[in-house]
């Protein structure tokens, strides 16, 4: 596909998301206040971005542990790995390869990861 940066991605395109190696994600760091425990690294990789900056396609990879966040609207499918996301006075969801997700904006969240989850998501903002 060569150059695979979002402004060169035509409007339809397919990406294997478990093909794609780890090298290829590029580091997204945590804010330490988010790690409640462990030693989790964020890695992932946007494929398009709208022109206004509102909508947000791409990849996301979580290594074990356990963090607290913020979500913006997303949807997102599981390609690999486990994790149960606790959302603040709601559900306690467990996800795992297949599944689809739906997460509110602002909807406050701790995520239990079992293991390295990757996922395919789009974010509304």
């Amino acid at each position: 596909m060569g150059d695979s940066s979002p402004a060169s991605l035509p409007a339809s395109f397919v990406v294997n998301i478990p093909g794609i190696a780890d090298a290829d994600l590029e580091p997204d760091p945590l804010d330490p206040s988010q790690i409640v425990s462990g030693e989790p690294v964020v890695t992932g990789k946007v494929l398009w971005e709208s022109p206004d900056g509102r909508q947000i396609r791409g990849i996301w990879q979580i290594t074990p542990g356990v963090v607290t966040d913020t979500e913006a609207n997303e949807l997102f499918v599981v390609v690999s790995g486990r994790a149960t996301i606790e959302v603040e006075g709601g559900s306690v969801l467990e996800v795992g390869p297949g599944d689809a997700c739906i997460l509110r904006e602002g909807d406050r969240t701790r995520w239990t990861v079992h293991e390295t989850l990757r996922k395919a998501y789009h974010i509304s903002l």
